[in-house]
């Protein structure tokens, strides 16, 4: 079994949003270097994912470089696993009511 089934997902439906938004084509990019292989910023379509959610990712093996941009930022993409977690939880917010979609929301 994959880490990132045993490890709490962090901020559900946002994990979700940046899941869906990557999809097949859109990377997330890891700006900066730090210690220990992590950027100091993530962004999605130029939109920014909040470091927990890329350290959930990351240390799950849930996405993987796939290059560097022209401007030096890393590409981090979904793996095979990571794939098949999007799939997943796509899967699983479908099956929620109205009711359980807005306490994920609200409660995490």
């Amino acid at each position: 079994m994959d880490s990132a089934w045993k490890t709490p997902i962090p901020i559900r439906a946002e994990t979700l949003k940046v899941l869906r938004l990557m999809g097949d084509h859109a990377p997330i990019l890891m700006l900066g270097g730090a210690t220990g292989g992590y950027g100091v910023r993530w962004t999605i379509d130029g939109q920014p994912v909040q470091p927990v959610i890329a350290r959930y990712l990351m240390e799950s093996n849930l996405v993987a470089e796939s290059g560097v941009t022209e401007l030096g930022a890393r590409k981090l993409a979904l793996t095979e696993s990571g794939a098949e977690f999007r799939k997943d939880g796509l899967l699983w917010w479908a099956s929620l009511s109205l009711f359980q979609k807005l306490q994920v929301l609200v409660i995490g």
